[in-house]
């Protein structure tokens, strides 16, 4: 099928339910591990509750994603799964700041993880689905874009609750009621967005060749195996690129809210207003990287053109290295933001440029189930993080939160270096920016 061109709105809306599933993503990471150690955990118990981040996304992903392939009705392909993951993801999000142990906070990450991953997925092939291959750079760079603005405000929230509207920021030990209310906007923000495009964005029925009827099936588990035995080279090489770069993130939001509220405000312990303040600073800094993701956004697809897809990702990775390693040597506030800055050029680049460059390199009638199955390699060292790195945090590095930031750095500068590696299977021009992109 020869897909139209679509005009720039056409682009926004199908994308703007980014900025409501960023809303979920951006409201746990700067608060969980604050919320965590509100109910009571210790510095090395951290990585395992947050086990559910990356499990449910290595399970739940290629699940949605090979349905989603076989999937056709009135609200078409993906928009079913948007919608249900959406409505699930808004519950969880009015539940969260209500827990009151640790094991509930545990267990609606749990489901709230999950149902971010339903309405996730499908949004990544969406763009595949949608575009032709000439405008696939764009699309994916406006996901960039709505992901960094969602997590501008979602990070912000209780910053802007505090001093805006006289939100308390402390809870004396408990969950603040910023952070509550914070939560509570992030539901509605997340339903409204997915809605959007739901609304605004109509799908194209599947092409006589890939009708859903005659897909040749042999079964879910054994298509997904099949499907890792036949993995493109271009995505055998992103996928060590992605463990690393993940590895370092992962990192970072483990550790960067409780290392600012104890190293930089000198917070002595969770009950301090100290802390309270050095997390909300935390949400301005993940504010700031995601201020710069979205600003970057625009300018993305032009440095693409000009430099060429990998080497474009290589030199925003080593942007963020630096920023993460500049932590170590920081101690004013103010200074973080700068750090943020390198944070923020890496991570617009990881949110498009490795689906860009793995987009042209897929099957069409796989291309949900094959962006399903790479998001294993964004999992798996969360997952590794998550039931290891306590054990480093308690035997190598003396509950040192900071120092977890800045190893966070070192896998960035390592994902950098390993994006030359990376086979790209060729240049897909850009009319849209009115040049054709060369090979990378």
């Amino acid at each position: 099928m020869n897909k139209p061109r679509l005009s720039f709105w056409q682009i926004w809306n199908m994308s703007f339910g980014f900025l409501g599933i960023q809303f979920g993503w951006g409201l746990q990471m700067a608060n969980m591990s604050a919320i965590y150690e509100y109910l009571g955990a210790r510095p090395e118990e951290i990585p395992i509750l947050w086990l559910a981040a990356p499990l449910t996304g290595l399970l739940v992903q290629p699940l949605i994603g090979y349905m989603s392939d076989r999937t056709w009705g009135p609200l078409g392909r993906r928009r079913p799964y948007f919608l249900a993951g959406a409505l699930l993801s808004s519950a969880a999000l009015i539940l969260m700041p209500n827990a009151s142990a640790l094991w509930m906070a545990a267990g609606l990450l749990w489901i709230l993880d999950a149902s971010i991953n339903i309405s996730m997925e499908p949004f990544r092939a969406f763009v595949a689905d949608l575009l032709p291959e000439e405008q696939r750079n764009r699309g994916f760079a406006m996901q960039s874009l709505f992901i960094g603005l969602g997590a501008v405000i979602a990070s912000a929230l209780p910053f802007i609750l505090t001093r805006w509207f006289g939100v308390a920021a402390s809870g004396g030990g408990a969950i603040p009621p910023a952070v509550r209310f914070s939560f509570y906007t992030g539901a509605a923000a997340f339903l409204a967005a997915v809605l959007w495009t739901i609304v605004t964005t109509r799908e194209y029925p599947p092409e006589p060749e890939l009708e859903i009827a005659k897909a040749p099936s042999r079964g879910m588990v054994p298509e997904i195996l099949e499907a890792i035995r036949e993995m493109p080279d271009t995505m055998k090489g992103l996928a060590l690129v992605q463990m690393s770069t993940w590895m370092g993130l992962f990192c970072m939001w483990l550790y960067f809210p409780v290392a600012v509220a104890r190293n930089v405000f000198g917070a002595p312990d969770e009950k301090s207003p100290l802390y309270g303040e050095g997390v909300a600073w935390a949400g301005i800094c993940f504010a700031m990287y995601s201020l710069v993701c979205f600003l970057f956004s625009f300018a993305l697809p032009r440095v693409a053109e000009l430099l060429g897809r990998r080497t474009t990702h290589s030199l925003c990775l080593i942007c963020g290295g630096a920023g993460l390693l500049s932590v170590a040597v920081i101690e004013n506030r103010y200074l973080l933001l700068l750090s943020m800055t390198g944070v923020g050029i890496a991570w617009a680049s990881t949110l498009s440029m490795p689906y860009a460059i793995l987009a042209g390199a897929l099957p069409a009638r796989k291309v949900g189930l094959y962006m399903g199955i790479f998001n294993f390699f964004i999992v798996l060292p969360e997952i590794m993080a998550s039931l290891g790195f306590g054990w480093v945090m308690s035997r190598l590095l003396n509950n040192n939160r900071m120092a977890a930031v800045i190893a966070g750095g070192v896998f960035l500068l390592i994902a950098a270096a390993l994006v030359r590696f990376v086979k790209e299977r060729r240049a897909i021009p850009d009319v849209a920016l009115g040049a054709a992109s060369r090979p990378a």
